[in-house]
């Protein structure tokens, strides 16, 4: 994992700069239009083989983020190329952090991929066909929908090097597995399956096609009304933060400025005219 101070400065990473210096860059970021004209962004980790996040990786994704957050798409699907989704940290990385260089290092992340994710205005969903393990594992939890295949595993084993989980993985998986579980996935290391994680909720969905089924969903989700989706992920977002009563509190204004969209305006329309399904939406 890298050091702070060495994380790229937002945007400054790009596919041209990684060609000129002669360097292969370990994600791409495309952005394509479904057949309704919805823009999607599909980030893929490709450092094989085992899509390891060393210092490279790290800044990768961090450039690939801010160009999300700085021009949000409609949806996202964040997936990975090979046989793994990854096999976790590079180990290089921790060798000779101090304990301020350490906690600096997990401010970082926060600030500069888990939170900006959970920030972005749109769904975003995480693509698992494999192996799936420690900060990939952590970034598929700041997301909203994970899908899997059947033989996806995944693991949180930072107490190898006698770590713990530091992008967010133990509170997150406690948010949707339930405390218990939660410490016990990570205190022993242990690898799950995906079906396992399905019947304790981290994992939404499980398909043979992990590829084809996730494509479809984000094209489902880009295609549907954003600026809804946005508005939810700001409630649930104010319950993580205060519960129950502060996303009751913080509901009324958020789901009120929807009645100013041009989606809403339309799908009313719609619905009154011809019933409901039949209204298009276009992010507005």
């Amino acid at each position: 994992m890298p050091r702070p101070d060495s994380l790229c400065d937002a945007g400054a990473m790009t596919e041209s700069s990684a060609q000129a210096s002669g360097s292969v860059r370990p994600t791409r970021l495309e952005r394509v239009a479904t057949a309704g004209g919805a823009e999607v962004a599909v980030l893929t980790l490709d450092n094989g083989p085992l899509n390891l996040f060393d210092q490279a990786m790290f800044d990768a994704v961090v450039a690939d983020i801010a160009d999300l957050t700085a021009q949000p798409p409609r949806a996202v699907l964040l997936r990975a190329e090979g046989k793994v989704v990854s096999g976790g940290v590079d180990v290089h990385v921790f060798d000779g952090l101090t304990p301020e260089q350490g906690s600096e290092l997990w401010e970082s992340l926060f600030a500069r991929i888990c939170h900006p994710i959970e920030a972005l205005p749109c769904p975003v969903v995480f693509a698992a066909h494999g192996l799936t393990l420690t900060a990939a594992f952590e970034i598929a939890l700041a997301c909203d929908i994970v899908v899997a295949g059947p033989k996806a595993r995944f693991g949180l084993v930072e107490t190898v090097v006698a770590l713990t989980p530091s992008m967010g993985g133990p509170q997150r998986l406690a948010e949707r597995a339930g405390s218990g579980r939660a410490r016990e996935l990570v205190m022993t290391a242990d690898l799950y399956d995906a079906p396992t994680l399905r019947e304790w909720g981290v994992v939404n969905y499980v398909h043979e096609d992990v590829d084809a089924q996730s494509r479809a969903l984000v094209e489902r989700l880009a295609n549907g009304p954003t600026r809804a989706h946005a508005a939810t992920k700001k409630i649930v977002a104010a319950w993580r933060a205060g519960g129950v009563t502060h996303a009751d509190s913080v509901t009324p204004e958020v789901s009120g400025e929807l009645f100013d969209t041009d989606d809403l305006r339309r799908a009313v329309r719609s619905f009154l005219d011809v019933g409901p399904g039949h209204a298009t939406y276009t992010g507005r």
